[in-house]
């Protein structure tokens, strides 16, 4: 699992719960765009989609910075499943 989606709670080998970091940053906007690669420097035609997303972060100073990332559709479907069973999880505490 990725290290952003893990959960607030790990269990240790033991069974044990124990509280992870609290957050450092805050995720002030999500933005995002579906787009198709037609080509590239070393292909003609690569008719491949693909979602571009920018977060808008904050740090704990305020600071606020834009990070952005492209993802392939499969590398999409896996980040939203992730992010409907963060709020499942989120729902239950």
């Amino acid at each position: 699992m990725a290290a952003a989606c893990r959960s607030a709670v790990a269990l240790s080998m033991e069974g044990l719960c124990q509280p992870q970091q609290e957050a450092k940053s805050e995720l002030l906007d999500l933005q995002w765009k579906v787009g198709m690669a037609v080509s590239s420097d070393s292909c003609r035609s690569l008719k491949s989609p693909y979602v571009a997303m920018t977060l808008k972060v904050a740090d704990q100073s305020g600071q606020i910075t834009n990070k952005s990332f492209e993802m392939t559709i499969p590398q999409f479907q896996y980040f939203f499943k992730q992010f409907k069973e963060m709020a499942a999880v989120m729902e239950t505490v």
